[in-house]
């Protein structure tokens, strides 16, 4: 049967008290919506229309590359609404799942199990038990356990607020069941809105069966209405997070603490320490090693390499044995061939380093080649940056860069050389020589230190 899916995304949130839309609020480094649209991927849906309202075009800007339909709901006047504005666009032998853009942690197989069930009944509903079922609508069923009805908390009477199962808001619906429904829609409640769980009632009318999937895991239901929800969300998936890394084989000094806000993928035997963050995709060989407090984006290292405390890196390539850290900020673009190290308080950008360079100490480094077996020493600077245009700066194999040398772009240093420390290289430096730039010391006579004048 073909799938059309709706994810409710018109909210307006006025409980996070902020000036971004719910649907953005930021969940493992992205938004709510996201996730919700990544489950729909997961289920391979014919079609996914997302009801906005709330913040309507900067929700689509957001996600302005996403393959979905969007139905403006002008007027938020329930989810029964809600959907009806989507349902034109859907054909009438589809197979309808309904989605909250705010219930971010619904896991795929709960939400194939629920749509496995419209081969027997009609309408299926997705519930689950609360301890403490507060403002949640409740599930009404009859003696023979069968779903009679939803009832709104604020509509429930004192009996049908002792009931703990809840309705999650998700469901599945046949479209021609559900089109027939949603033209019956009353707002004859509180809140003077269209309840879109008032087509439990009208199915049971009719005698159509409602099926009701429990779910055993009250997290995934988990709806986000404020900050608090938004950290306990963060907390669950990250916890899920580490249990999935855990069960592949890595060592986490303390599971709480490790954020994975997008791919994470790892060889074997890999170890990361606490307060690690990784975020687009990364991938780490076997037996790498990530220091506490490092933060990783979009980053691939090769087997054997040890990242130490306090590394920022983006969009880098590491190859095998490389040792970055403590103290490094590598930005995107950079290189780093087998056994290469980047020391503390070093900055390199948009750089190539050779098989076994060392850029050890209080270095930056950008737009440069670094060749094999390279020493950079401590204070180097590769001025790249004329004001208007950055330039390359070109190390051969086995040079020796003294302390506080400063290359000026564009420059060439060939194989071999050495330049000593203090020099300001301006010129290409040939090969297998020493290149020294830098004025003659001079000691003036007669000089005697400034001293401070006293305010009578």
């Amino acid at each position: 049967m073909a799938l059309s899916i709706v994810v409710l995304a018109a909210g307006q949130g006025t409980r996070m008290k902020s000036d971004l839309p719910k649907v953005l609020q930021p969940l493992a480094g992205r938004p709510l919506l996201a996730h919700v649209l990544e489950r729909c991927q997961e289920l391979h849906a014919d079609a996914v229309h997302v009801v906005y309202g709330h913040g309507a075009e900067r929700v689509r800007q957001v996600f302005d590359d996403s393959q979905v339909n969007w139905v403006l709901q002008e007027e938020q006047l329930g989810t029964g609404h809600a959907v009806l504005q989507a349902i034109p666009h859907i054909p009438q032998d589809h197979d309808v799942l309904v989605l909250c853009a705010d219930v971010p942690l619904i896991r795929t197989a709960t939400l194939k199990d629920l749509l496995g069930r419209l081969e027997k009944a009609p309408l299926a509903l997705l519930t689950v038990e609360m301890a403490d079922p507060a403002g949640y609508g409740r599930i009404i069923r009859a003696e023979d356990g069968a779903v009679e009805a939803i009832v709104e908390h604020r509509d429930a009477n004192e009996y049908q607020r002792r009931v703990r199962e809840i309705n999650t808001g998700l469901l599945a619906a046949r479209a021609e069941h559900l089109r027939a429904w949603l033209g019956d829609l009353k707002a004859d409640n509180q809140q003077r809105e269209y309840y879109l769980t008032d087509i439990v009632a009208m199915a049971v009318a009719e005698k159509l069966a409602v099926a009701a999937v429990a779910s055993d895991d009250e997290d995934e239901v988990l709806g986000i209405n404020d900050k608090l929800h938004l950290a306990r969300a963060e907390a669950i998936y990250r916890r899920r997070q580490a249990e999935q890394l855990m069960r592949a084989g890595v060592t986490l000094a303390d599971p709480a603490r490790v954020d994975v806000r997008g791919t994470l993928e790892c060889g074997r035997d890999v170890f990361i320490d606490v307060n690690a963050v990784f975020e687009g995709r990364v991938v780490l060989g076997d037996r790498v090693k990530i220091g506490p407090n490092a933060w990783l984006k979009d980053v691939e290292l090769g087997d054997d390499c040890e990242v130490l405390s306090n590394v920022v890196m983006e969009q880098l390539r590491a190859g095998r044995a490389c040792t970055l850290g403590p103290f490094a900020r590598l930005r995107p673009g950079v290189e780093l061939d087998d056994q290469a190290k980047v020391g503390n308080f070093v900055e390199i950008k948009k750089s190539r380093i050779g098989k076994g360079s060392k850029v050890n100490h209080l270095t930056y480094v950008g737009d440069a080649r670094v060749g094999e077996h390279v020493n950079v020493g401590a204070g180097t600077v590769t001025c790249n940056y004329d004001g208007v245009n950055k330039h390359e700066t070109v190390i051969g194999d086995g040079v020796f860069v003294g302390s506080g040398v400063l290359l000026v772009a564009p420059v060439e240093i060939g194989a071999g050389a050495v330049l000593g420390a203090g020099s300001v290289i301006t010129k290409s430096a040939p090969a297998d020589k020493l290149t020294v730039a830098r004025a003659r010391q001079v000691v003036i006579p007669g000089w005697k230190r400034p001293e401070k004048k006293t305010v009578k």
